[in-house]
């Protein structure tokens, strides 16, 4: 056993179980330091914004999965409605939540150097939030469901959606000029951060994209045209960014419940590197050919499947292995566990749909589903594993190990329902009055659709709730 040293400049941090000081660990364990200093808050503060937009997500989603449940969906006549709501969801579910999540961990890993600047990427990107989750009251504007980030064609969302932004890619800046090296002896911990590294660089990578492609996007383009030119390159390698915090997740993940990766540390980062080569080949494709052009289309999606295709399977093999033979887990142990499998099997799901999508249907949507929920929930893990570090209780109640089965499974039962209904035809992006279902298959498919994610919007709140409780409790000790 080899003790971790902490270096002077980056003052005390929390080993494992929220304990002072530094854990000691072989030098291929994969965890990271919790700091105790200053960063603590930031970081508290990031996952906060993250889990609260998370929230507000979610009752967003209520409107949505009721306007797309047979004998309920008549209820919502007017399709805009259910595009307003679908919007906001996505956005604060997936840009909102993983972007604040990687941030909170750029913000533990990194030194203490320009924290005010740190603070008001913060800022910046709280308020950004509250209006894209005010707007759709006060300002709608015209939803345009365009890939990777849809938008509600209105100054409140658009503000909003670019104060969050700039908030990210300031806090994104901040951590390469405050970033801590990752150490000559590579160890699992300066493998993990080397990950986090990677996925800060992406999310540079896709804010150049962003604006390389405002720059080109002719203004004259129809606004569905034009957002989705927009917003298709950036969001390709925001895709890269998600993946590699989902793997540092599954491999933290693996360490946090007692079990050795299968993979040495230098091994994981060559997969990072492989990933990251293919965000940095992103400005080829922009100099090779026009935005607007089917070529440069298509060269952002075969990155897309090379990068993720190469480095996924066989970290998740790895996983698999590391976890075999299974275990008896502490009550502590368990909501890791079961959100490090439910991560796998909702992952996994969303790629094998992948291969079966054909056409403009609702399979697009089962395949997408599928994939951002895996990360979710390899999130939500951390987030549990976190908790205590943080100075908070440690979630361990029956509640905390059966939240990633019961998300897990709606969200399963969810996807089932599209890729069933999707087989029939029924197109995606509609609901309410546009949604017209023929057959019994359909009405039962888009049911149990209906149903799925009902229970997952269940489990989703329990995650609030746990992390609430947590929270609360160790305020009140």
């Amino acid at each position: 056993m080899t003790e971790i040293k902490s270096r002077t400049t980056n003052a005390a941090y929390s080993g494992v179980g929220g304990q002072g000081g530094l854990c000691k660990a072989m030098s291929s364990h994969f965890d990271l330091d919790v700091p105790l200093d200053s960063r603590r808050s930031l970081a508290i503060a990031w996952l906060a914004l993250g889990t609260l937009a998370l929230l507000a997500s979610g009752l967003f989603s209520v409107l949505l999965v009721l306007s797309r449940t047979p004998q309920l969906q008549t209820l919502f006549p007017l399709a805009d409605f259910f595009r307003v709501a679908l919007v906001v969801h996505v956005d604060l579910s997936v840009l909102v939540w993983f972007l604040s999540f990687g941030s909170a961990l750029w913000a533990m890993t990194g030194t203490t150097r320009y924290e005010q600047m740190a603070w008001a990427a913060f800022s910046m990107s709280t308020l950004g939030t509250l209006a894209m989750g005010l707007a759709p009251f006060v300002d709608p504007g015209k939803p345009v469901m365009s890939n990777y980030v849809p938008v509600l064609d209105g100054p409140v969302f658009l503000t909003g959606l670019l104060l969050f932004g700039v908030g990210v890619v300031m806090m994104c800046l901040r951590s390469m000029l405050a970033v801590a090296p990752v150490g000559s002896r590579i160890g699992g911990g300066g493998a993990l951060r080397f990950g986090l590294n990677a996925a800060m660089v992406a999310c540079v990578v896709a804010a150049i994209s962003f604006a390389w492609s405002w720059l080109k996007v002719p203004l004259v383009l129809d606004s569905r045209v034009y957002y989705e030119l927009l917003f298709w390159g950036g969001g390709h390698v925001l895709q890269f960014a998600y993946t590699l915090l989902m793997l540092v997740c599954w491999i933290w993940l693996v360490g946090a419940v007692g079990a050795r990766f299968a993979l040495s540390p230098r091994v994981v980062i060559l997969f990072f590197a492989i990933a990251l080569l293919s965000v940095f080949l992103t400005p080829v494709t922009y100099l090779a050919y026009d935005v607007t052009s089917v070529e440069h289309h298509h060269a952002q999606t075969l990155l897309m499947r090379f990068g993720g295709g190469i480095v996924i399977a066989p970290v998740a093999l790895a996983v698999l292995w590391s976890m075999w033979p299974i275990r008896p887990m502490t009550a502590a142990e368990r909501p890791l566990r079961a959100s490090l499998i439910a991560s796998l099997v909702l992952f996994s799901a969303g790629g094998i749909i992948g291969f079966l999508i054909t056409g403009n249907n609702v399979r697009i949507p089962a395949h997408y589903h599928g994939s951002i929920v895996g990360v979710t929930l390899a999130m939500m893990g951390v987030v549990y594993h976190l908790l205590p570090r943080l100075g908070f209780s440690t979630p361990r109640s029956g509640a905390a190990a059966w939240q990633p089965v019961i998300y897990g499974a709606g969200q399963l039962m969810h996807i089932v329902g599209l890729v069933w209904s999707g087989g029939y035809g029924v197109q995606r992006k509609v609901a309410g009055g546009e949604q017209v279902l023929r057959s019994t298959q359909e009405v039962m498919g888009m049911g149990l659709m209906g149903l799925g994610g009902l229970i997952a919007i269940a489990g989703g709140v329990m995650f609030v709730v746990i992390v609430l409780r947590a929270v609360l409790i160790a305020d009140k000790a």
